[in-house]
């Protein structure tokens, strides 16, 4: 007799929620700095998550209605379980608090399928890694591939504190990884300018961290070739468009909408019942992206690469404007 066993991908497909979001369970709380903890997310079923390349997140779909992204931070192949790092923000809109201060173990929730957005180069000659506080959380994964694969590598690692410093006893006992902590350096920012001025010419940089952080990092890589460069932010890099004034036409279906002032693209097509995929609102998750037909967009996102930016012919609609007056998008 022969037996049909289903395949990964079927398997998936049968424990995905109706919405196409995975169904999760939160299975343990740990530890891991101050104001920090690490979140284990297991299947409903116990069967493994999709796969992921370190540098990816995922969107949770929290119970009280937001959506927040969290870079997954352990580097394994077939994952049971996905640990994500959070640091309660004392600004928080209402995502992190709520995390820290309302879920518990045992409890239910929603999450997107992985995207990567900042995904390591794996064969780079010397891979130099910046993280600023809660910014180690994807380069903490990057880290240990870059440990598995014996690669060589560099980390910078800068807190305000040794008690804000999340892995912070793994990361001692190994030797490229060097700690900055502001309150025993008078108060002095980690020189990122100096670090990148002595990495090898070939090397392959990573930043991730708040945003002065983040314009020093570019600042200190204007010169050197893009791809090498590699930054993610996790707040956004600019104030969303609000600029209206133009027509978004929409190819397959036809459709047309007058973008107003004080309304994103996003928005009105939301309003109008299209579907369309988003998610962080903000630019920095890549969940609205759509092919651009014709039309010049204003980009806004933290995604695209300047050449991307440039080439136009992709476009964050969550966040982007338009310098002309029609914008004729692939949907």
């Amino acid at each position: 007799m022969n037996t049909l066993t289903a395949t990964p991908a079927e398997a998936t497909a049968a424990t995905t929620a109706a919405d196409g979001l995975i169904e999760v369970r939160l299975t343990a709380v740990r530890y891991a700095a101050r104001d920090t903890n690490i979140f284990e997310l297991t299947r409903l079923d116990g069967q493994a998550l999709p796969s992921y390349q370190p540098g990816a997140h995922i969107d949770l779909h929290l119970p009280n209605g937001l959506v927040r992204q969290y870079s997954l931070i352990n580097a394994e192949p077939e994952p049971a379980t996905y640990s994500v790092g959070i640091k309660r923000d004392p600004a928080s809109r209402g995502g992190s608090r709520h995390i820290h201060d309302e879920l518990r173990v045992g409890r239910t929730l929603k999450i997107s399928a992985p995207r990567n957005n900042f995904p390591l180069v794996e064969d780079a000659s010397h891979v130099v890694l910046l993280a600023g506080g809660i910014g180690i959380t994807p380069i903490w994964c990057m880290v240990q591939r870059l440990e598995q694969l014996g690669r060589s590598w560099q980390l910078y690692y800068a807190c305000r504190s040794r008690s804000d410093t999340a892995f912070l006893h793994a990361l001692e006992g190994m030797a490229p990884a060097q700690f900055h902590f502001d309150e025993e350096s008078a108060g002095r920012f980690l020189d990122v300018g100096a670090i990148v001025a002595a990495a090898p010419k070939d090397a392959h940089f990573y930043c991730c961290g708040p945003t002065a952080m983040l314009k020093a990092f570019e600042a200190a890589t204007a010169d050197w070739p893009r791809e090498q460069i590699h930054i993610e932010y996790f707040t956004a890099k600019q104030e969303p468009s609000k600029t209206g004034g133009f027509v978004v036409e929409l190819a397959r279906s036809g459709q047309e909408f007058l973008i107003p002032e004080g309304k994103s693209i996003l928005q009105v097509l939301l309003d109008a019942n299209v579907d369309v995929d988003y998610s962080c609102e903000l630019g920095i998750c890549g969940a609205c992206e759509q092919r651009v037909i014709s039309g010049i967009p204003e980009h806004r996102d933290a995604i695209l690469t300047e050449e991307e930016q440039a080439a136009n012919t992709k476009v964050m609609i969550c966040c982007a404007g338009c310098k002309s007056d029609r914008l004729v998008l692939d949907l």
